[in-house]
């Protein structure tokens, strides 16, 4: 494959780089003329030394925030529970957050930023809390929706652990109505899934919504 080193440790990330997207130097080079004419189309001077080398960054940066399209759940790793079938282990949350994550919009192609919480009741399996934000992280670093980002990472982490319950919480904010359209600065978009136990017990759902800092619905 042929592109262009990331900035991002590559030791720690490539955990993610199993299905590697295939782009050629010629590809590359074809790209960055289609960015240099529509940037200069829409205004921008291209000759000075902040802007010459713009369209390339620009899709160096566009390449690595959706390089989660390159990683594979499969090798999230479990680990055996700790609970060994107690009366507790129906009841006992893994709760993990804020975990901070970036994705774009596949709408418009603009960022949506925020904070998502995970949690979930172990069955036989546990996961190693560096996990949980790097499935989050990788789900994220694709062109998406918020409503679907969280679907994959609830069936994600159902698939991966076999839990007695998985839930979800993100709260993001969304260039592609603050900067365009209504220009709405001030509203977040929270969306929630749930899994499992957290379905049908609405006491589970109010306590992993209060210890992520959200109001119970």
């Amino acid at each position: 494959m042929n592109f262009l080193p990331l900035e991002a440790d590559e030791t720690d990330r490539s955990w993610q780089r199993l299905n590697a997207r295939q782009v050629t130097d010629e590809q590359w080079r074809r790209y960055e003329g289609y960015m240099r004419e529509i940037f200069g189309a829409f205004g921008m001077t291209l000759d000075t030394p902040g802007t010459e080398r713009t369209p390339a960054r620009f899709l160096h940066a566009m390449f690595d925030a959706t390089a989660g399209y390159e990683g594979d759940p499969k090798l999230v790793t479990a680990f055996p529970t700790e609970c060994h079938g107690g009366p507790d282990c129906r009841l006992s949350q893994v709760i993990e957050g804020p975990v901070a994550f970036y994705s774009l919009c596949e709408h418009h192609a603009l960022p949506f930023f925020g904070r998502a919480y995970l949690g979930y009741i172990a069955h036989e399996r546990i996961l190693g809390i560096s996990k949980l934000t790097r499935l989050v992280r990788m789900y994220a670093a694709r062109f998406s929706v918020q409503e679907r980002l969280g679907h994959e990472i609830v069936t994600a982490l159902e698939g991966i652990l076999d839990a007695h319950g998985v839930a979800v919480y993100l709260d993001a904010a969304h260039l592609c109505t603050q900067m365009r359209g209504v220009r709405d600065t001030e509203a977040r978009t929270r969306t929630t899934f749930w899994r499992g136990n957290y379905e049908n017990e609405p006491e589970l759902r109010a306590e992993f919504l209060r210890i992520c800092g959200a109001q119970p619905g």
